[in-house]
Order: C-alpha cells, then sequence, then structure tokens
C-alpha cells in the first residue's frame, strides 16, 4: 500500500502564516499525498501551490461543533468552489444533532455536498456509540461520499486511540459504501496502521511526513 496516498496532510492551525501553508503543498508535493486539509482562507493559496498535480484541496469547514447558520456554511463552501478547492471536510451540527433535529441536520448537509465531494465530521469525540450510529446514517443519506471521525481539535483527542477504533467500526457499520476518514492525535505509523485496521480509508494527520519517514526505514 502507497500509505502518501491515504494521508490528508493537514494544517488547520490557527497560527498558520502563507510560508506556513506554502510549506504544507511542498511537502505534500515531495510526499504524493492524497491531500492537503486547510482552512477557507488559504484555498487560493493551496491552489496556486499545489497546481499540475493531483493534490486534492481539501477545506475545514465550520468546526468545532459546525453550528454555523446554515446560510454562513453555504456561503464558506461557495467561496471554497470558487477559490479552488475540490473538496470539503464539514462539521455536521453537533449540537442539532444532539438535540435529534435529525431532519434539519440532514437538510443542511443534503445542500453542501452538492457545492463540492463532501467529507462530514461527525465529531465523534462528542458523541455516544448511538449518536455516532446515527450521525453516519445521516452522512449516508446526505450525499456525501465520506465520513469523517473529527478535526485535530476536538474531545476525541482527550480518547485513547482504542476509543477511536471503536468509534470507526460503528461508523464502517452504519454507513456501508461511504469511506472512512479517521483524523485526531494520528502522529505515528503505528497509529495509521491502527486506524486503517479499524476501517479507516483516509487518514488526516499533521504528522503525515513524519509517518512517511517511519515508513521508509
Amino acid at each position: 500500500m502507497n500509505i502518501a496516498k491515504i494521508i490528508d496532510h493537514t494544517n488547520i492551525k490557527a497560527d498558520a502564516t502563507a510560508e506556513k501553508i506554502k510549506k504544507t503543498c511542498q511537502e505534500a508535493k515531495k510526499y504524493n499525498f492524497r491531500g492537503v486539509c486547510i482552512n477557507p482562507n488559504w484555498v487560493k493559496l493551496a491552489k496556486k501551490e499545489l497546481k499540475d498535480t493531483n493534490i486534492k484541496v481539501v477545506v475545514l469547514v465550520d468546526p468545532p461543533m459546525g453550528i454555523s447558520p446554515h446560510s454562513k456554511r453555504m456561503k464558506i463552501c461557495r467561496r471554497a468552489k470558487r477559490d479552488g478547492a475540490d473538496e470539503l471536510d464539514v462539521v455536521m451540527n453537533i449540537v442539532e444533532l444532539k438535540y435529534q433535529r435529525h431532519k434539519k441536520v440532514l437538510k443542511d448537509l443534503k445542500e453542501i455536498s452538492k457545492i463540492l465531494p463532501t467529507k462530514v465530521i461527525i465529531g465523534s469525540g462528542f458523541l455516544t456509540d448511538t449518536e455516532i450510529e446515527k450521525a453516519s446514517q445521516i452522512v449516508k443519506k446526505s450525499g456525501a461520499f465520506c465520513v469523517k471521525t473529527a478535526t485535530e481539535r476536538d474531545p476525541l483527542d482527550r480518547f485513547e486511540l482504542k476509543e477511536k477504533t471503536k468509534h470507526l467500526k460503528i461508523m464502517r457499520k452504519s454507513a456501508p459504501g461511504l469511506l472512512i476518514k479517521a483524523a485526531g492525535s494520528i502522529r505515528t505509523l503505528k497509529d495509521l496502521k491502527m486506524m486503517l485496521k479499524a476501517g479507516a480509508d483516509v487518514i488526516g494527520t499533521s504528522s503525515g511526513v513524519e509517518i512517511i519517514k517511519e515508513a521508509q526505514k
């Protein structure tokens, strides 16, 4: 397996600068990662840096809870498309999910998923096992192509990775046919392999370079 081709090389830090985003993109080109995951304000720069490659520009939308108004979320996604994004990593409205406003959550995601190929972040660290199951089912109905555990900044980080493997298995069972993306606290080759064994297809990590170097030893 070409590990690099399943990694979305991630830089969603609040203190990211243009130079740091350029560096992230250069690393992605050097190792031929699947994609570069960034905040919306860096899309144009990333698209320029990744010109003439097949590396996807992936945009994180509305972390960490997905609670912005639907109109604002749509505006962010449409702008990302205009700026050159290839995929959206959109956080589900986790508060609405917890209040069991499932139709509202689904409607929001259906409209977003029509803009660009979409992965939906369910924030599994916030959720019970039952909520993870329901969230995954909603993603399956939404038209998104992938369900994702977390951003790199949600409560999933407080769990052992073993807990995350349980979440991935629930997601796999509840959303058959969708890709599964694992993210948050995946920092070593061992971590990555654990996620793949549990059912992940794509890995989101800011430690992609270190993982590849470890794999090459």
